[in-house]
């Protein structure tokens, strides 16, 4: 669930088969639907290189910041989540990493993350999240993004994110629809998905919330398809082990 104000965005994505390999303020949440679980370790050691952030595999080096993030009342009540001990987020962390059905990015800030003396968590602002929602049903998965740090916030890059995304669901996925359920009192995000062309499919006055739908058509799949091509995507181990031989 994300947002480039701070509050939660839940996003609903389905998809036509699987072609190739490959939680908080600023958070996006997706459903996504893909013909096999196993697709969601797909970024074990996939990293994706935009022009101002780049993503990489949540792993145990980045618990500590997250679970920093993750004291933060604001975050805690943004996400509805319970403050967990660090041993809790280790332990989160690894079941993410082992799940086949989860997919988890960390958003580095791309201009740190390329001084090789910076060490990869003090690059991190949030992170992305995909992963099924619904045992029974393997096409419904969920897309979450978050922009956790808020000197980070209001400067577009959960539009980036969430763009890279898109491209990546619709390129190795086979993403054909998404579905966005935000705020009422969400302005920015709304707007962010209206760029995108979402358009309004209904309101919920219980939730407070609107949901907004994105149809890919076959000129918005080759489109983004296109678009996946100006991201760099890199064996993130080799990329990590580059850096640190630099940075000694």
């Amino acid at each position: 669930m994300t947002s480039t104000n701070g509050t939660l965005v839940r996003v609903s994505v389905e998809t036509k088969g699987f072609h190739t390999p490959a939680e908080e303020s600023d958070r996006v949440t997706a459903s996504l639907c893909t013909c096999s679980s196993s697709a969601m370790k797909m970024n074990e050691d996939t990293l994706l290189e935009g022009k101002r952030v780049v993503l990489v595999p949540y792993s145990a080096e980045h618990v500590p910041r997250y679970h920093e993030w993750m004291t933060s009342p604001d975050l805690q009540k943004l996400t509805a989540s319970e403050p967990l001990t660090l041993e809790d987020e280790y332990s989160m962390q690894s079941s993410w990493r082992e799940d086949s059905d989860k997919c988890t990015f960390i958003v580095l800030d791309k201009q740190r993350w390329e001084d090789p003396l910076m060490q990869e968590q003090e690059c991190m602002v949030g992170d992305v999240n995909i992963f099924l929602t619904d045992p029974s049903d393997p096409s419904l998965a969920e897309l979450e993004i978050m922009i956790a740090e808020p000197s980070y916030r209001g400067k577009g890059l959960g539009k980036e994110v969430t763009h890279m995304m898109m491209c990546y669901g619709v390129d190795r996925l086979g993403v054909r629809k998404f579905e966005a359920k935000v705020g009422l009192d969400n302005k920015v995000s709304i707007a962010m998905f209206k760029k995108f062309n979402f358009h309004e499919l209904s309101v919920s006055d219980i939730f407070q919330e609107v949901t907004l739908e994105l149809t890919v058509d076959e000129t918005l799949r080759k489109q983004l398809q296109g678009d996946m091509s100006l991201m760099k995507e890199r064996e993130y181990r080799k990329a990590r082990d580059s850096r640190q031989l630099t940075g000694h």
